[in-house]
């Protein structure tokens, strides 16, 4: 593992590789190598996950301070999720770091970018352990939050229904449930009605010509109600 030419990719340079080489040892590849005496890198992505949300959250406080909380919540989640981090880590060739099994490796489906991603999580733990929160606020700066401005320009947010569960989950404890309200049309070409409920209340509904499409309709219907109760 060429942890030098990681490193300066990454333009940090550890104190203690080893916290970078956990950082970078999938939990798969310890199955078919046993002998090898790496933990795995889950403990750091949650730390790493804690970590980049806080610097995240900072930075569009301070960037953007006439946006309300609920507008706030939904970038940081367009920042951080799944799909970006792993943006940033084929950015960064981490993928020709990660020690993985061959299995993996092989995989090409979503369930390797939540590898990827993961994986960044893992490395800004690492940072953090061996380098303090600036030198983790500056590589996340560096590497994710430059992704911002794409984001405003294009409006890919993450999917409503997506952005909703998150918002509805930290502040009312609650999940998102759809239900369809009414089908009409022909079997062919049917068109759904389906609301989106947190309990008992109706909080959105939407239409469209799968269960999928109204349920997203509804989920946007709900995300602009909560935006302008903020």
């Amino acid at each position: 593992m060429q942890l030098k030419v990681l490193e300066q990719g990454i333009k940090v340079e550890f104190k203690n590789e080893d916290l970078l080489r956990e950082a970078l040892t999938h939990r798969s590849y310890l199955n078919e190598h046993p002998e090898w005496k790496t933990p795995h890198n889950e403990r750091l992505e949650f730390l790493g996950d804690a970590v980049l949300e806080l610097a995240v959250t900072e930075e569009l406080y301070a960037q953007f301070p006439d946006l309300p909380e609920g507008q706030l919540t939904i970038l940081r989640a367009a920042l951080v999720n799944y799909q970006t981090l792993a943006t940033v880590a084929a950015g960064l060739d981490l993928e020709d770091f990660i020690l993985m099994s061959k299995g993996e490796k092989s995989d090409r489906s979503k369930a390797r970018e939540a590898i990827l991603a993961n994986a960044i999580e893992a490395v800004i733990g690492a940072i953090y352990l061996d380098q303090g929160f600036e030198v983790s606020k500056n590589f996340i700066k560096k590497f994710v939050l430059v992704h911002l401005e794409e984001i405003l320009e294009t409006r890919s947010y993450k999917d409503a229904k997506s952005e909703l569960q998150e918002i509805v989950q930290e502040k009312q404890k609650l999940t998102p449930v759809y239900q369809v309200l009414q089908e009409s049309g022909p079997a062919h070409s049917k068109t759904f009605t389906v609301g989106v409920y947190f309990g008992d209340y109706l909080a959105g509904q939407g239409s469209g010509s799968s269960k999928q499409e109204a349920e997203t309709a509804a989920a946007r219907q709900a995300l602009v109600k909560l935006m302008k109760k903020s």
